[in-house]
């Protein structure tokens, strides 16, 4: 049976039904609170960019290979993908706050002991550590909102953690920059230890439970595999994440491939490249709020479609630029600028939509996301270097290939059925 985007449909077999989601438990997330979760999403993407301009010089500390030091990335984000994929189903189980204090606690530890790292082996081992329980911020902030609020509610504050979890993988690096000159490496890590610090004690003192014992799911390893059945065979939560996946991926495209294009192919200086990047930062987070503040007339569904249609045309002129006319300077810039800008219409919205269909799972579906997000990111990024350092091709390539993939998934997710129980109460998003 079929229906038109935001029509309920009664399901067909009782092993299709997705119950309905449960009302949102307790008071709205007070701003403060929305704060730190919005900063505990961004202690990963930090802790993933701010040391990458260090790395010759740990290299030479530490007396070793850059391969070596390549690899304290790559575990990293092995810890940050494994983490969520442990902690979120956990906490559907275990309840938010306790998870949340631990990660805290361990992340901070464990950026403490990256700053003394005595050797390569040391600082690969704690990084791995560090990923891991960095990932309890990244996934219990998402399952927090998720248990406090649903449609366009929820969107505003996916909206402004979304804004910061966009925006921090495209700064770090020009802070962590600054920071190696004047802190050295590990200063850089001391300083993520102590956000960490400060993260931990933002949620000791504000952060409350979210998800009440009556609601919390049992069983262990069998509820775990029954809540991991419900939200992978969900279409819609599928193309919803998808379609965040995908952007948040060609985003990684464009990070990674930056430095070279920008300086290499475009000419830049390093002081140019510098403003270039933080002009698309600041486009991403404008275009991100005006999103927040449109959520309420147009509905997360129609700002997604603008955001991954806008997305998927600007790359497909992105790739023109380069394959036609050779990459004018200014052309190409203002193309960065719109492509990477439009995003900020993908990352809540999509989120808003994905945690909406697994809300009763919230902790696993936001595990789902959020391996996914970091993991595709991370296998996308060696990509756009595969004609080296002068060519803009393969950057090019793999933001049409992703955003034009995004735009599919978004579509799909729009298009599928409902997979509610009959008689279901239906959300503001699905009105929308």
């Amino acid at each position: 049976m079929t229906a038109s985007p935001g029509t309920a449909v009664p399901a067909t077999a009782d092993v299709d039904a997705t119950p309905a989601a449960p009302a949102p438990a307790g008071r709205p997330l007070s701003p403060a609170v929305t704060v730190v979760l919005a900063l505990l999403t961004a202690i990963a993407p930090l802790a993933t960019d701010m040391y990458l301009p260090a790395f010759p010089q740990l290299a030479r500390d530490l007396g070793t290979r850059a391969s070596a030091v390549q690899l304290s990335l790559t575990t990293f984000m092995v810890g940050l993908a494994l983490g969520q994929l442990v902690i979120g189903p956990l906490s559907d189980q275990r309840g938010r706050r306790g998870l949340l204090v631990a990660g805290s606690a361990v992340c901070a530890a464990a950026g403490l002991a990256c700053a003394l790292a005595p050797s390569i082996g040391f600082l690969v081992a704690a990084r791995f550590v560090q990923g891991f329980s960095g990932a309890a911020g990244v996934v219990l902030s998402r399952a927090v909102v998720s248990d406090r609020a649903r449609g366009n509610a929820a969107a505003k504050l996916f909206g402004v953690m979304m804004l910061i979890q966009g925006v921090a993988p495209v700064a770090a690096p020009l802070l962590g920059g600054t920071l190696v000159t004047a802190v050295g490496w590990r200063g850089v890590f001391a300083i993520l230890a102590g956000v960490s610090a400060l993260m931990l004690v933002g949620v000791l003192a504000l952060v409350p439970e979210t998800l009440p014992r009556e609601r919390r799911t049992g069983g262990g390893l069998a509820a775990t595999a029954r809540d991991a059945r419900t939200v992978l065979t969900n279409r819609r939560f599928l193309g919803w994440t998808g379609a965040l996946v995908l952007g948040f991926a060609a985003m990684f495209a464009y990070i990674s491939a930056s430095p070279f294009v920008l300086q290499n192919v475009l000419g830049l200086s390093v002081g140019a490249y510098s403003v270039a990047f933080a002009a698309n930062a600041l486009g991403l987070g404008l275009v991100a709020g005006l999103g927040t503040a449109l959520v309420d007339r147009f509905g997360a569904r129609r700002l997604l479609a603008a955001g991954v249609t806008a997305v998927a045309v600007l790359s497909v002129l992105l790739l023109a630029d380069v394959v036609l006319l050779d990459l004018p300077r200014w052309p190409t810039l203002v193309l960065l600028f719109l492509t990477v800008s439009a995003l900020g219409l993908v990352f809540g919205n999509a989120t808003t939509l994905a945690t909406e269909e697994a809300a009763r799972a919230a902790g696993t579906g936001s595990a789902v996301m959020g391996a996914l997000q970091f993991g595709l990111g991370a296998l996308v990024s060696p990509l756009v270097g595969l004609r080296g350092e002068h060519d803009a091709l393969p950057m090019a390539v793999t933001m049409v290939v992703l955003a034009l993939g995004a735009a599919v998934a978004a579509r799909v997710a729009a298009t599928a059925p409902a997979r509610r129980a009959p008689d279901a109460p239906m959300t503001e998003l699905a009105r929308g």
